[in-house]
């Protein structure tokens, strides 16, 4: 079972780094002057050496947190066949889709500021003004300042289908909102796993499955260096950055999220990563 960094908010003492079993959950704390954003930058530890440093037990009543810290999260899309034939589907104009899945360059978009990120057990949101709203499950790399591939979590870029579906050009407002990213439940250093990652799919609705599937990183038409590449070729990440790779798990036409269903999503060696749903902003005027 492979060894993990959680980020941890301890009863009356803010948060920490902590280190456990992907599967069991922190078992010890780090220093409290060991952060994400000191184990990404350049010249500090590594976010492998972090496995060796947990000392303090965790203690009861400690919640897990989206595990990161002042990074920037980045998303690609369109890197598998399903995803391209999903955004086909909901398009007005299809033909970008079919462009940027047989062209050089990756689409390549921000997603979040970290603090915006929510963590296991946290909802994730779906528009108000918004009538066809899907999650995204994605394995998320860890990236270093010096864009070296670090480690590994599980991702949810939450989308309206419907709003990027009247125009391209909506696709921020399709992508960015609050509750849109979920993110963890821990980050898995690349030295304890190797690609490619199953993942699966679950969504349920009052008790029952009303959408569940599995693919594989393996599916994917691009490679994890090639998307960091691009990303860092115009931009500093001082203090690491992380990259949604996109999905090949996209539920058809006649699916939306609503509120109240809880999604699943679950990536080999990398745990399991669970959200209820919630309605955010507020509807289109009438």
């Amino acid at each position: 079972m492979p060894e993990a960094v959680f980020r941890v908010r301890i009863p009356h003492g803010g948060e920490r780094l902590a280190v456990g079993a992907v599967d069991d959950g922190p078992r010890a704390m780090l220093d409290a002057g060991i952060t994400l954003d000191r184990l990404l930058s350049a010249g500090g530890p590594s976010l492998a050496d972090a496995l060796s440093m947990g000392d303090d037990v965790v203690p009861g009543g400690a919640r897990v947190l989206a595990p990161i810290g002042s990074q920037e999260i980045w998303a690609a899309g369109v890197t598998y066949l399903r995803s391209r034939d999903a955004r086909v589907e909901e398009a007005v104009e299809a033909s970008v889709y079919d462009r940027v899945y047989e062209a050089e360059r990756p689409e390549l978009f921000f997603k979040s500021p970290g603090w915006r990120a929510r963590g296991p057990g946290e909802a994730i949101g779906i528009r108000s003004d918004s009538s066809w709203d899907v999650p995204e499950p994605e394995l998320t790399l860890v990236v270093d300042a010096g864009l070296r591939i670090v480690g590994y979590t599980i991702g949810n870029d939450a989308s309206s289908r419907s709003i990027e579906g009247d125009n391209p050009l909506y696709l921020s407002q399709a992508k960015i909102y609050e509750g849109s990213t979920g993110l963890g439940p821990a980050i898995v250093p690349a030295t304890e796993v190797d690609p490619p990652f199953g993942i699966a799919i679950r969504i349920s609705r009052g008790g029952e499955t009303v959408y569940d599937a599995a693919t594989s990183s393996g599916e994917m038409a691009r490679s994890f260096e090639e998307l960091v590449a691009y990303l860092g070729r115009a931009l500093r990440f001082p203090l690491g950055v992380f990259l949604m790779t996109g999905t090949g798990l996209v539920p058809g036409a006649g699916f939306t999220l609503s509120p109240d269903d809880v999604v699943t999503i679950s990536v080999d060696g990398l745990g399991e990563l669970r959200n209820p749903v919630e309605r955010v902003g507020a509807a289109a005027p009438a």
